[in-house]
């Protein structure tokens, strides 16, 4: 259950405590968000879900575009875009949009560029629902009608100022992208992950964003999501009102890409120039997001390295005290995700050494697999996750991004029963099966990241 996931299970809005009294496993029966979906003439999907706790509505909108959608040499796009849609519209003032929505006293105020989707998403006091849709018609109808070379330019050196923080200059960050090129190799629409690279960041040309725009911000394009206190005859009037009128567009086709297959180990020795620390990262190719298997990786990567209990914290940083941090995740991708392990080592300790200890945990795991305990840890804390995560409507993970969530990749915005049911029928008997299928040796990337006063030197020749 991913944290975009992990928002929407109780139904009917009942307190955590007034279930304390049944067993988890019958109350699942009634975790479920009640909605009604339907569609405007020019396309635009509508998702409504009344939740009457608190005066305050949410408003989600995704547009079905994401760094997948990319081409060679325009890598980046989709997130720079996103800051193009805060610039101001032919009725909206130039850059205040953030501020008219927060003197209405709106939080959870955003916008966000995955793989797979960008989003737009505000709670704003129910009585100021109507400027929410305004605010957000506008800039889908209207974005175009303002946008200059100055505002391009603008943005262009804010997302490069993002790459220089978040990758150039972060710890292991370039050695985390020659990691991710190594997964995805160019003209894979993986391969620029999210923010792109400088070269193609400054290549953007104003003819280009407008062609992207109407490509990928028409109605046709786009689902609305509004969830909590509102009237739902009156908020599809609204709708009709603000969004029925956008011109209508064909629908892009998705990019039919053919899976990566790694057939062989791939090393890459890192110089490191931020950390200080060694960090040793490895890899590997793994079942996209709620397909067969991305459940199990889930479980795996907790059972490895979540908690003091976990199998990888307990041996390298409790017993063996070789490591200062570890993590395993599976980073759930809409065409093919990632299963990776990494490792910051303490002062003093390799790379090399972190990875013998890693693969030797690894080789008992698919030779023996992990216990029924072990599930169990992992599921009560992806439970824990969905009920904290019902606590709002709105932000990241909220009601109306998992209805989005659901909807964006299987149509079904009420998947959460569903989704429960694929983590509880992981067995420790899959689990092995994965660990041996998925995560072998000979098809991964591993990354050595070492600063260079710590890099093993080559022995001298004896003269």
């Amino acid at each position: 259950m991913k944290a975009l996931v992990a928002a929407a299970t109780l139904a009917l809005g009942l307190p955590v405590l007034a279930q304390e009294a049944k067993p988890l496993e019958s109350s699942r029966k009634e975790l479920s968000i009640p909605y009604e979906k339907y569609t405007l003439q020019n396309g635009l999907e509508v998702i409504l879900s009344v939740d009457r706790k608190l005066p305050i509505v949410a408003v989600n909108v995704w547009y079905h575009v994401g760094a997948f959608n990319e081409v060679p040499g325009r890598t980046g796009f989709a997130h720079l875009f996103e800051h193009m849609m805060f610039q101001g519209s032919k009725h909206v003032p130039d850059d205040v949009h953030i501020s008219l929505l927060e003197q209405l006293g709106a939080s959870d105020l955003n916008g966000t560029t995955s793989f797979d989707r960008t989003n737009y998403f505000e709670t704003v006091p129910s009585n100021h629902l109507e400027t929410a849709l305004w605010l957000e018609s506008d800039r889908m109808g209207f974005l175009l009608d303002t946008l200059s070379p100055e505002k391009l330019q603008t943005q262009q050196e804010v997302v490069k100022n993002e790459r220089r923080l978040g990758t150039e200059t972060a710890p292991y960050g370039i050695a985390q992208e020659k990691l991710w090129h190594a997964l995805f190799p160019a003209p894979h629409p993986y391969y620029g992950s999210i923010i792109g690279s400088m070269k193609d960041l400054e290549a953007a040309t104003l003819d280009e964003v407008q062609a992207f725009f109407r490509q990928y911000y028409a109605p046709s394009n786009a689902t609305l999501a509004i969830v909590g206190d509102f009237d739902v005859e009156k908020t599809k009037a609204l709708v009709e009102k603000y969004f029925g009128t956008l011109r209508s567009a064909p629908k892009p086709p998705k990019p039919q890409v053919a899976p990566v297959k790694l057939s062989k180990e791939e090393v890459i020795r890192h110089e490191e120039q931020v950390a200080t620390l060694p960090m040793l990262s490895v890899a590997w190719l793994s079942p996209a997001y709620l397909t067969e298997g991305d459940a199990t990786a889930d479980v795996l990567g907790t059972v490895l390295a979540t908690g003091k209990a976990s199998r990888l914290y307990k041996r390298l940083v409790l017993d063996k005290q070789l490591a200062q941090s570890v993590t395993a995740s599976q980073q759930s991708l809409g065409a093919q995700s990632v299963f990776s392990i990494e490792v910051v080592a303490r002062p003093g300790v390799s790379t090399d050494t972190l990875l013998k200890e890693v693969d030797a945990l690894l080789a008992e795991v698919r030779k023996n697999g992990v216990t029924a305990q072990e599930i169990a840890r992992a599921l009560t804390r992806y439970d824990t996750q969905f009920l904290g995560g019902l606590q709002s409507i709105g932000g990241f993970g909220g009601k109306a991004d998992t209805l989005q969530n659901y909807n964006h990749f299987l149509g079904e915005p009420d998947f959460v029963q569903k989704d429960l049911a694929r983590y509880q029928r992981v067995t420790p008997g899959l689990v092995k099966r994965y660990a041996q299928e998925q995560l072998r040796p000979d098809a991964r990337v591993v990354l050595h990241a070492v600063p260079p006063q710590q890099a093993p030197t080559a022995p001298k020749e004896n003269k």
